[in-house]
């Protein structure tokens, strides 16, 4: 079955991982390709990706899905508001009634390393225990993960990971992490879930 993960958030979200074994012609008879993807693997994500969406939810309007100048795919009328994400040979999406949703999902690499000043400040360096010396890619996955959740909740761009995005007072027990998320002056609680070298993170208010 290639439902790697899936969770019922509440009476109008829902969340979904796709491991996708199957091939392009599999997705082709259910899913609309809306945009032109050159690159095989990719084109394949896509289709994943927008499969998922109908397998949470089977009235979602697939034909109606528009997509703004920020890249982010949406419904006019907001009938469903949903956020995808993809990588290697997954797919995950989250789609709500009522809610803005964001996830990101993510495989653990050696660059999350390199590119940690970029998107965590220093004081959350300094509260996560990241230093030098002590370089965890488990939780510097997780915690880019999460800020990227943020980022597809705004949808409108312009985000500096840093600056904008705040975390604090994880709750390893739970598996949550606090946010202030400046841009928007909004207190968000981001969920996330570790299976191995793959991390998945979201965020629904």
């Amino acid at each position: 079955m290639p439902v790697f993960f899936q969770q019922q958030i509440n009476e109008t979200t829902r969340l979904g991982v796709w491991k996708i074994e199957e091939t392009e012609e599999f997705f082709k008879g259910n899913v609309p390709v809306h945009r032109n993807v050159t690159h095989p693997h990719k084109r394949l994500q896509h289709l994943a990706g927008r499969f998922l969406l109908q397998f949470l939810f089977p009235d979602f309007p697939y034909k109606l899905i528009q997509v703004a100048d920020t890249r982010k795919p949406f419904l006019m009328d907001e009938q469903y508001h949903f956020s995808i994400s993809h990588c290697g040979d997954y797919a995950a999406a989250i789609v709500s009634r009522k809610q803005r949703v964001g996830i990101d999902v993510e495989l653990v690499t050696e660059k999350i390393s390199r590119i940690k000043d970029k998107y965590l400040h220093e004081d959350e360096q300094v509260l996560f225990g990241i230093t030098e010396t002590t370089l965890d890619l488990q939780l510097l996955t997780v915690l880019w993960s999460a800020k990227e959740s943020v980022f597809k909740w705004y949808g409108n761009g312009n985000v500096d990971f840093k600056k904008h995005i705040q975390l604090f007072n994880a709750r390893k027990e739970k598996q949550t992490i606090d946010c202030f998320f400046s841009k928007s002056e909004s207190e968000l609680v981001i969920h996330y879930r570790e299976f191995n070298e793959l991390k998945i993170a979201w965020v629904f208010n």
